[in-house]
C-alpha cells in the first residue's frame, strides 16, 4: 500500500555546475535596471568613492538592499549575492561593505540626503512607468505615518526602555499607500531612541517633511496629498504644520477621546448617527458615525472636521473609561469636505494597512538594528527602505492579480527562491527555471513585463 508518510531518499553531492540559486531574484535585478536606481545611486554616492577603488559605492549599497530584500538581516548576508556572480555581478567583500557604511555614517546628513535624493528621482520615474498601477493613478496620494518598536538585545547607542516596557529603539516610518490592489512603499524612516514619545509633534513633522520630499513635486503641497496617522498625530503643532499657509495638505488624523469630546458624544441625538460602511459599500454591522461641532473644535485649525465612531466591542474586549453606553468610541479629525462622513471614516479605518507595511518591514531587515552606533543604524534604515522600495516597485511594474499583493515573505518563498539552470549560448546567458515549479509562469511573465519597459534615459 502506498503511503504519504515518508520522504524520498536522496544522496547529496557538492559538484553541481550551471545551477543558480535564488534565481527568481532576477526580477529585483531587472527592476533596478529598468528604474535607473543603480545609476542614480552611483551618481549620488560618487564623492564617497575612493581613487582607484574597484567597487562603486552605489552598487555596494544596492547589493546590501538586495540582500535584505532576499531575507538578510545583517551586512554579512551580502555573501548570498557574492555566491551568484552570474546574476548579481561582482560583489564587494565584507570589509569593503563595512567601510562604506562607516563612511556614510560619518558623513551623517550629507550622505543621507544624497541617498534620499536618488530614491526620490527614481520613485517619480517608477510611477510614470507603472501607469495605472501607480499609487497616484487617481490623482491623489495617501501617506501613512506610524511608529515601530525595534527591540535591542545589547547596549546599542540610543537604545532605551520603550513605552511597552521593552528595550530598543522607536523609529517613525511613513509609507505611501498603494490601495487595496497593491502594497505600499516607504518614504521616510526616522531613527529615534526607545523612549521617544508616540505623539511627539516635532518627530511627526520631520517624518512628514522627509516623506513629502520623496514624492513627485506636484504632491509636495496641496490637497491632493493626504497625511494619515493614528491618535499619536493628533496634536495642535502637527495639524498647524500640515495646514500652514502654502502647505495646505489634507489630513486624516486620529484624536484622543478627551472629556470634552466624550461629553459631546453623549449629547448626539440618535437621529444624527449614520451607519458605518465597508469597502464594498455594504453597511458595517454594529457601527455608526457622527460629526461633532461646537466648542470641541475651538483652538484647532480652521476647517477641521471631527468625526466619531461608536461600535459594539468584539466579544471579550474590555471597555475603556472613554467609551459610552457599552460602545467603543474612536475619533479622528480631517480637512476633507464634500464627502459623506461614513466614507471618510472608512478611509481613515483603512489606515490599518500601515500595520501590514510595518509587518513587511519587520520581515525585511527591521526586526533588529544590527549595528552599534546610531549613525550606522540610520544608514541601515536607508538600506531597509531601499529593499522595501524594490519589493514594492517590482510587483507594481511586473506582477498582476493576487500576486501583486504578496508580502515579502511570500515572494521570497515562491518567486525569489526558485532555482534555475544557467545556460550560455550565442554570447547570451539564459536562466532556465524548473518547469515543474508552480510559480515559474509568474516569474517568466513578470520578467517579460519588466524587459518590455523602456530603458532609463
Amino acid at each position: 500500500m502506498n503511503t504519504t508518510g515518508s520522504y524520498p531518499r536522496v544522496r547529496v553531492e557538492g559538484n553541481g555546475r550551471g545551477v543558480v540559486s535564488q534565481a527568481g531574484s532576477v526580477l529585483l535585478v531587472e527592476t533596478v535596471r529598468k528604474s535607473g536606481l543603480a545609476a542614480a545611486l552611483s551618481s549620488a554616492l560618487q564623492q564617497w568613492r575612493k581613487p582607484r577603488a574597484v567597487h562603486d559605492p552605489g552598487k555596494i549599497l544596492l547589493d546590501m538592499a538586495l540582500a535584505v530584500a532576499l531575507g538578510g538581516d545583517c551586512l554579512a548576508d551580502v555573501a548570498v549575492l557574492r555566491a551568484e556572480p552570474a546574476v548579481f555581478g561582482p560583489v564587494a567583500s565584507d570589509p569593503t561593505v563595512s567601510r562604506l557604511v562607516d563612511a556614510l555614517a560619518a558623513a551623517g546628513p550629507r550622505a543621507l540626503a544624497a541617498i534620499r535624493r536618488a530614491r526620490a528621482d527614481v520613485r517619480e520615474q517608477v510611477w510614470k512607468l507603472a501607469g495605472e498601477a501607480a499609487p497616484d493613478t487617481g490623482g491623489d496620494v495617501i501617506v501613512d505615518i506610524d511608529g515601530v518598536l525595534v527591540l535591542a538585545h545589547s547596549e546599542k547607542e540610543h537604545a532605551a526602555k520603550t513605552w511597552k516596557k521593552t528595550f530598543g529603539h522607536h523609529p517613525l516610518f511613513a509609507f505611501v499607500d498603494h490601495g487595496p490592489g497593491g502594497s505600499g512603499e516607504p518614504v521616510a524612516g526616522l531613527l529615534r531612541p526607545g523612549n521617544a514619545g508616540s505623539n511627539t509633534a516635532a518627530d511627526h513633522i520631520e517624518a512628514a517633511r522627509l516623506a513629502l520630499v520623496q514624492l513627485p513635486k506636484k504632491y509636495r503641497r496641496g490637497r491632493r496629498t493626504l497625511i494619515r496617522t493614528d491618535s499619536a498625530g493628533g496634536t495642535h503643532d502637527f495639524l498647524n504644520w500640515l495646514t500652514a499657509r502654502g502647505r495646505w495638505l489634507s489630513y486624516s488624523v486620529g484624536m484622543t477621546i478627551t472629556d470634552a469630546i466624550h461629553q459631546a458624544v453623549l449629547k448626539i441625538p440618535a437621529s444624527a448617527w449614520t451607519p458605518a460602511v465597508e469597502p464594498g459599500g455594504e453597511i458595517r454591522d454594529g457601527a455608526w458615525v457622527a460629526e461633532l461641532a461646537g466648542d470641541v473644535l475651538t483652538g484647532w485649525p480652521q476647517g477641521m472636521r471631527l468625526v466619531v465612531r461608536k461600535e459594539r466591542p468584539h466579544p471579550g474586549a474590555q471597555l475603556r473609561f472613554t467609551d459610552a453606553d457599552g460602545m467603543r468610541l474612536t475619533c479622528f479629525a480631517t480637512s476633507t469636505t464634500g464627502t459623506p462622513i461614513a466614507h471618510l471614516e472608512l478611509r481613515h479605518r483603512q489606515r490599518a494597512r500601515a500595520e501590514d507595511r510595518i509587518r513587511a518591514a519587520r520581515d525585511t531587515g527591521l526586526r533588529n538594528l544590527p549595528l552599534h552606533d546610531a549613525a550606522q543604524n540610520q544608514v541601515w534604515l536607508e538600506i531597509v527602505q531601499l529593499a522595501l522600495d524594490l519589493l514594492a516597485w517590482m510587483p507594481m511594474l511586473a506582477l498582476t492579480g493576487p500576486a501583486r499583493r504578496w508580502e515579502p515573505k511570500r515572494m521570497r518563498l515562491r518567486l525569489f527562491s526558485a532555482a534555475a539552470q544557467l545556460v550560455t549560448t550565442g554570447r547570451r546567458s539564459y536562466l532556465r527555471l524548473a518547469r515543474h515549479w508552480p510559480w515559474t509562469d509568474v516569474i517568466t511573465g513578470a520578467f517579460a513585463r519588466l524587459h518590455a519597459l523602456p530603458d532609463p534615459g
